[in-house]
């Protein structure tokens, strides 16, 4: 026997998208595999790694723990949602590049949402408060000394531009 499907609606990155959903599907599936929104990766789908960071309405969640149902009528943001409309990177991305804080890049997109986060409410951080904020998210890289310098620099160009975190949503 089949599970019924759920229809939801999400506004992904500032965009209205419906899907019909099983009730156990994963937000980190829903978005992957349903609405082909592949930037969000699934490291340890236990919640642990930070990997699959999204924000939810604004705040970090690991979309591998967020039933997808859940999420309906919300805003999500993902990874491809940080960079404007016209493809420039948020102060946070060219931050991560600009500091070499990518090395392979699979844990990038969880850090990314969640340094977003941080900054957004939090727009001059301390070592600590950066240490603390990035704490729930994985490096298997270990390049965590390049992360840190780019969530500083990350604040400095938002303080330096008045950019917000986030570029933009798109419409």
């Amino acid at each position: 026997m089949s599970e019924r499907p759920h229809p939801i609606a999400l506004t992904v990155n500032g965009v209205v998208r419906e899907a019909e959903v099983p009730a156990r599907r994963l937000l980190s599936d829903c978005l992957r595999h349903d609405l082909g929104l592949t930037g969000t990766h699934v490291g340890c789908e236990h919640g642990v790694c930070g990997c699959c960071t999204v924000l939810l309405d604004g705040a970090p969640v690991r979309s591998c723990l967020t039933l997808a149902v859940t999420a309906d009528g919300h805003e999500i943001t993902t990874v491809e949602g940080l960079a404007g409309p016209d493809g420039a990177l948020s102060p946070v991305q060219r931050a991560f590049a600009e500091c070499h804080a990518l090395q392979c890049g699979f844990c990038t997109p969880g850090f990314l949402c969640t340094v977003t986060a941080l900054l957004r409410d939090n727009p001059a951080p301390s070592g600590d408060e950066v240490v603390e904020g990035i704490s729930g998210n994985l490096c298997r890289c270990t390049g965590y000394q390049n992360i840190v310098k780019a969530v500083h620099r990350a604040a400095e160009l938002t303080a330096q531009t008045g950019e917000e975190p986030v570029t933009g949503e798109r419409p």
